[in-house]
């Protein structure tokens, strides 16, 4: 059997990897054997020379640091399943080294920006209660567009005021609602979605204007149009409302652990780059206010 292929059945079946990383690793590693075939070589045959020789190429087709190492990490995946396997006796990308990357801080909108956002959608339309739960919900959780999209009725628990959310690898959390997004979240399901569904029924809990489940798209769609209405002059996207979710709960003082259990990372590492934001709040907190702070 194709190890490439093996791999990635390995992922689905033994990580629970989203439709979304086996394309990127099925793309990625697709690549790679191209560039095998080039040198007349295989995955069980290529030594450490060629695959760094596959990663300069990268680098001279314009790829950046952060794309290389996304190439290395989907090799490397590959080679240490194939070690793991017994199918080899000694992983090949052992003695490389990922590039260096730049630490990039995540795009956040300052607190004011984000009402004015979030208070943009028409509440007096189905729609546009539906895109102000939509968005209500969304920052109050810090949820990617995915699991927005794949909520269903049942996992907003609206007596007790917190949401299932299902991430990478289909592990779960709780995450607590806050007084708005549950208030919104409660009429659209009273008012808009019946209207919105007229007879079908997608069982999510979010859908489209045919009934059917809103798409991770869709889910843009709609923050995309609510910037614009709100005046936001910045690219805005699921994931800044997500960052901005994050970066806020920081700066008012909450701990990290917490945080990094309502954004569902599995490692705490993941979530200290919020740490940064709140440092540079502080910072300019500090420049702005301490009478010794400039000379």
């Amino acid at each position: 059997m194709d190890p490439v292929v093996e791999f990635l059945e390995a992922l689905q079946m033994e990580r629970g990897a989203s439709p979304n990383t086996l394309s990127a690793y099925r793309r990625d590693l697709g690549g790679f054997r191209r560039f095998l075939r080039e040198q007349r070589s295989s995955v069980g045959r290529v030594g450490t020379s060629e695959i760094a020789g596959y990663l300069l190429r990268l680098r001279r087709n314009g790829l950046g640091p952060r794309s290389v190492a996304r190439h290395l990490s989907a090799v490397r995946g590959l080679y240490r399943f194939l070690l793991r396997e017994g199918r080899l006796r000694r992983d090949p990308t052992e003695p490389l080294e990922a590039p260096r990357l730049a630490m990039r801080l995540p795009r956040t909108l300052s607190a004011e920006d984000v009402v004015s956002l979030i208070e943009s959608a028409d509440g007096g339309t189905p729609a546009g209660v539906r895109d102000r739960a939509l968005l209500e919900l969304l920052y109050a959780t810090g949820m990617r567009a995915s699991e927005c999209s794949t909520l269903r009725i049942e996992d907003v628990n609206l007596p007790a005021g917190y949401v299932v959310v299902t991430g990478k690898g289909s592990r779960q959390r709780l995450v607590p609602m806050g007084a708005q997004a549950l208030d919104w979240v409660r009429r659209y399901l009273k008012e808009a979605r019946p209207v919105i569904v007229k007879g079908g029924e997608s069982g999510t809990l979010f859908v489209n204007r045919r009934g059917g489940r809103l798409s991770r798209q869709g889910v843009w769609g709609i923050i995309k149009k609510a910037a614009q209405r709100a005046g936001v002059r910045r690219a805005v996207s699921p994931h800044t409302l997500r960052h901005s979710f994050a970066s806020h709960l920081l700066e008012r003082g909450a701990d990290l652990r917490s945080v990094q259990t309502m954004l569902g990372h599995a490692d705490i590492s993941t979530t200290q780059i919020y740490t940064h934001l709140s440092s540079r709040a502080m910072r300019e907190m500090y420049m702005r206010f301490h009478p010794r702070a400039r000379a």
